[in-house]
């Protein structure tokens, strides 16, 4: 019985220390693999620092200004009769947009030249009855005095009829409608908005000590953001000649000429006036720059050290400067010809193998103006 034991127990361990062996060579086969498997590399865009020259400028934020803008009001009360203008609709100067009810003047106005006939026609008469003397020189003064003072009259009533034609003082676009036909206008009440939007102006502040690097015709660039991959480009027209005392700032003006009227009156917009120097700067795209807290960084495409004739990243922290379009300037860190990642920058790290492809990425421009799709 105690052999039988023996031999199911030697039975058991012989058994075991096979399958012990067996997982041991699997478990060391797969650590040999493991060594041996190589990552494969990245694939990235890159940049070729490059130094550029970028003229010095000034920033600021603005507002556009209507050049003629106004709400359309009367200057007599009186109830609608015509309404003829649309909302949002391109008018002419001179082009009517409403008119009031005047046919009490147009009454008046038709009894007063009756009046006017009639005293024109007994000026006339008295003025051939003083040729021969038949009656005196005061009684055709009177009688001459009586017309011109039913002539003006008659003026004065003509002026009230054309007070109701409500026309469109300048050309521009109308903004919404704010009454209805047959409603009573009260003067002063508002009818409608009119702003002329071709050209623009955009006002704005500067310091005081970048007075002296100001010059009308200086370019102005402004960018809103309604069109953010847009750049308008105007000139400065008008320098304020006094200084706002409590900022100590002077008010700038630039005209844009807004041909596509997408500047529009009270739009935000950055503003940058472009001096008459010139900096020159290392750029990079800005995808190129990782930002965190403690500090701004790239990614140097460098060859591998192994020989391999592969490429590695390393980190790099820089310092940035001012942005223009795609670009960003560094101040440190970075030289011409040295080449960073410029797409895919979130899932690198320190000595990560990388390959480089700049196919699919779309080339860093200044002026970005990416095609509808």
């Amino acid at each position: 019985m105690k052999r039988k034991i023996a031999v199911g127990i030697l039975i058991v361990l012989i058994f075991a220390g096979l399958l012990g062996g067996i997982k041991g060579l699997q478990i060391s086969t797969l650590i040999a693999a493991s060594k041996a498997f190589v990552q494969p590399p990245e694939s990235v865009s890159s940049f070729v620092v490059r130094r550029e020259t970028w003229p010095k400028t000034l920033t600021a934020i603005g507002s556009v200004v209507a050049v003629q803008g106004v709400d359309i009001t009367t200057e007599v009360a009186g109830i609608i009769t015509k309404i003829a203008f649309e909302s949002g609709a391109r008018v002419r100067q001179g082009e009517v947009l409403i008119e009031l009810d005047s046919s009490t003047e147009q009454a008046q106005l038709r009894a007063m030249e009756a009046q006017a006939d009639l005293a024109r026609v007994n000026a006339e008469r008295l003025r051939q009855l003083r040729a021969d003397n038949t009656v005196s020189q005061a009684e055709l003064d009177a009688a001459e005095a009586s017309l011109k003072q039913l002539q003006a009259s008659a003026d004065a009533i003509r002026a009230a009829i054309d007070k109701k034609i409500i026309r469109a003082p300048f050309a521009g676009i109308l903004g919404i409608r704010q009454v209805n036909l047959g409603e009573y206008l009260d003067p002063g009440e508002p009818i409608v908005s009119l702003q002329s939007l071709a050209p623009v102006f955009v006002r704005f502040s500067l310091p005081q000590q970048e007075l002296s690097r100001l010059r009308t015709g200086m370019i102005v660039l402004a960018w809103a953001d309604a069109y953010p991959d847009k750049r308008f480009e105007g000139k400065l027209t008008a320098i304020n000649p006094d200084l706002k005392a409590s900022t100590r700032s002077v008010q700038i003006q630039a005209t844009f000429e807004n041909p596509d009227q997408e500047l529009r009156p009270g739009m935000f917009v950055r503003v940058e006036v472009v001096l008459e120097s010139a900096d020159e700067v290392v750029v990079v795209p800005s995808t190129a720059v990782l930002g965190a807290p403690y500090g701004d960084s790239v990614y140097l495409i460098e060859p591998a050290t192994n020989n391999t004739g592969g490429l590695v990243v390393r980190q790099q922290f820089v310092r940035t400067g001012r942005a223009r379009g795609d670009f960003v300037s560094i101040e440190s860190g970075l030289q011409p010809g040295q080449t960073v990642a410029s797409a895919g920058l979130f899932k690198l790290r320190n000595g990560m193998s990388v390959a480089v492809n700049n196919e699919l990425v779309p080339a860093a421009g200044e002026n970005p103006n990416p095609p509808d799709k």
